[in-house]
C-alpha cells in the first residue's frame, strides 16, 4: 500500500489518497465519506473537492495510484515479445492484485456503473487490447479484437470476484489458471489453440485467422476509401466467423 518515508514530506493530495485507501481497506466503500477522509487525512473537507472535484474523482485517483504502486513493486512491464505469454502474465498480475486488495476489486468490478468508470479499469482494458491486437496482427486470433478483449477481461474479473466470495483457506487458485487457458484457447484460431498437436491445420481455421489479422491492420490501409474499408471489414468479419 501507499508508503511515505520519513524523509518525504507528503503533499495534501498524497495524504488524502493514503487516508482514503486505508478507509477502503478497513471498511469498504461505505467507510469512505467526506467527513471520514478529512478526519483521517487531517485536512478540511473543501480540500478534498479542490484536489479531486468529487468523491468519484477521489476514488478514481486512489485506484490509479495504488495500482501503479503495485505494478512498480513487481517491476512489471510488458517486455515479453510473445504476446500470448504477455497476456498470461497480465492475467496473473490482475488476479493477484484483485485478491490482495479486495476492497479495490469490489469498487472496480462489483460496483461498476456505465456512467462512472474508473481510469484504472480503462487503462487495463487499453493495455489488454494492445496485446490482443498483436495476436491478431500475427494471424493467430480467431475472433475480432474487441470481442476477444471483452472475453478475457470478463473472465479475469469473474475469477477475481468468484475467489473473493470464498473463504481464503478454501480458494482453489488453480481455477484461475484453468479459466485463463480456456479463455485464451477460445479466442485463438483452432489450429493455433491446438498448435502442439495439430499437424495439418484446418484450411478454414487458417482463413479465419488471416481474415482477423487483415481486419486488425485494415485501418492503416491507404489505398482504400473509408467506404471500401467499411465494406471490406464486413467481408472479413464474415470470413472470420465462417
Amino acid at each position: 500500500m501507499t508508503q511515505i518515508t520519513k524523509t518525504e514530506q507528503p503533499t495534501t493530495r498524497e495524504l488524502i489518497i493514503q487516508a482514503t485507501a486505508e478507509l477502503l481497506i478497513q471498511g469498504g466503500r461505505e467507510a469512505v465519506t467526506t467527513r471520514a477522509v478529512a478526519k483521517a487525512a487531517g485536512v478540511q473537507a473543501p480540500a478534498i473537492y479542490r484536489q479531486f472535484g468529487d468523491m468519484h474523482g477521489l476514488l478514481d485517483a486512489v485506484l490509479s495510484y495504488e495500482l501503479d504502486l503495485y505494478l512498480k513493486s513487481l517491476n512489471y512491464q510488458n517486455a515479453n515479445p510473445e504476446p500470448i505469454d504477455a497476456l498470461r502474465a497480465g492475467w496473473n498480475c490482475n488476479v493477484n492484485f484483485g485478491l490482495s486488495y479486495p476492497a479495490f476489486s469490489s469498487l472496480m468490478y462489483a460496483d461498476a456503473r456505465p456512467d462512472q468508470s474508473f481510469t484504472a479499469v480503462r487503462e487495463t482494458l487499453d493495455f489488454l487490447q494492445s496485446l490482443v491486437q498483436r495476436i491478431a496482427e500475427e494471424g493467430r486470433l480467431g475472433i475480432n479484437v474487441v470481442q476477444a478483449t471483452q472475453m478475457i477481461h470478463s473472465g479475469c474479473c469473474g475469477i477475481i470476484l468468484t475467489l473473493l466470495r470464498q473463504p481464503e483457506s478454501e480458494r482453489d487458485l488453480a481455477l484461475s489458471d484453468f479459466m485463463r487457458e480456456a479463455t485464451i484457447a477460445a479466442i485463438l484460431t483452432p489450429c493455433e489453440a491446438n498448435k502442439k498437436s495439430a499437424k495439418n491445420p484446418d484450411p478454414a481455421s487458417r482463413l479465419a485467422g488471416r481474415a482477423v489479422a487483415l481486419k486488425a491492420v485494415l485501418p492503416a490501409a491507404t489505398g482504400l476509401t473509408q467506404g471500401e474499408k467499411s465494406l471490406m471489414g464486413e467481408w472479413l468479419d464474415r470470413l472470420s466467423q465462417s
